[in-house]
């Protein structure tokens, strides 16, 4: 059967889709999950490097519960921080488009020409679109400083979000520990595998290959880890 095809006037989804990246659950998700493995597997590294089991294990529980809470509060004051400044500037544009309408109108058709539009088709266009005050105000936001206000993520999905995937990620360096396995290795592994799965699950989303994303963020981890490893080994042999 053959696929039918839109008319090229209307809008079409049928032969691609776009991810979100307006900054909203993805970002804080990936980051947090991200966050909760590099932080805590090297957390794990150093404590296991100068203490026993139990010490990574209470360490460990209080790096996650810790980071969780930190990162859900501060993704939640930064998106809802970002979203308050969007909406200063929706009021700024909104005031100018009052005060100043022919103006603004002007320069929203100028835009247009340097978009490639002919200066009839750009004053047209801009005429028709400040007949809707609100959708002017958007039109001119993305134009100008490159932001839509009806796109703003939600702060609250964000810290979920962020919360969820760092407790999920701190969590991978100790569950050798609590299934009994004393061993700060065993830990390490789960953490860097950790690292590998989550590294190939954000390929998905960026269109990277998947070896790529996962021995990138894997390297990373690496690094953190070894430093704090090395930390906490010096300051063991320090204190003893």
């Amino acid at each position: 059967m053959t696929q039918q095809q839109p008319e090229p006037w209307r809008p079409h989804d049928f032969d691609h889709r776009h991810g979100d990246v307006s900054g909203g659950w993805l970002r804080a998700a990936t980051f947090g999950a991200m966050d909760g493995l590099v932080s805590n597997t090297a957390l794990v590294a150093g404590v296991g490097a100068a203490a026993g089991a139990h010490s990574v294990i209470v360490s460990g529980f209080a790096g996650l519960a810790a980071g969780a809470f930190s990162m859900a509060l501060g993704e939640l004051a930064s998106v809802q921080t970002a979203n308050e400044q969007i909406d200063s500037e929706v009021r700024v544009e909104r005031r100018a488009l009052h005060r100043h309408p022919q103006a603004e109108k002007a320069e929203l058709a100028d835009m247009m020409v340097q978009m490639g539009m002919q200066p009839e088709t750009a004053r047209q266009a801009a005429e028709e679109i400040h007949r809707d005050e609100n959708r002017a105000i958007n039109f001119h936001l993305v134009q100008e400083i490159g932001v839509n206000p009806t796109e703003k993520p939600s702060p609250y999905v964000a810290a979920v979000s962020s919360f969820l995937t760092f407790a999920v990620g701190a969590l991978a360096p100790l569950i050798p520990y609590l299934l009994g396995f004393e061993s700060l290795w065993l830990g390490l592994l789960c953490g860097g595998l950790g690292l590998l799965i989550a590294g190939g699950v954000a390929s998905r989303f960026t269109k990277k290959p998947v070896w790529f994303s996962a021995s990138r963020q894997l390297a990373f981890g690496v690094v953190a880890v070894a430093a704090t490893y090395v930390v906490g080994t010096l300051v063991g042999t320090a204190v003893t």
